[in-house]
């Protein structure tokens, strides 16, 4: 049975690539841009908290949410922050 990574056949010839870059290392500073993902809301890395609303709350806050055309999260941190 042959393995598979994204429907392409993984090989021995394409392991054997794989080992070979990484014994020669790789370039931290490629490594560490960032990529797919959610962005960075500052140079540090954010906390998540989480927070309990019921239905109703939900609906109230999306509905907010929508007609300012913020994120749910966005439209809470304002109201914290206000």
């Amino acid at each position: 049975m042959s393995e598979t990574i994204n429907g392409q056949t993984v090989t021995e010839q394409k392991i054997a690539q794989w080992a070979d870059e990484a014994e020669r290392g790789y370039d931290v500073a490629v490594l560490k841009q960032r990529g797919r993902g959610r962005p960075g809301r500052g140079a540090a890395p954010s906390q998540v908290v989480a927070v309990r609303f019921t239905a109703e709350e939900l609906q109230v806050i999306d509905s907010r949410a929508a007609s300012r055309h913020v994120s749910r999260s966005e439209l809470i941190r304002e109201a914290v922050f206000a």
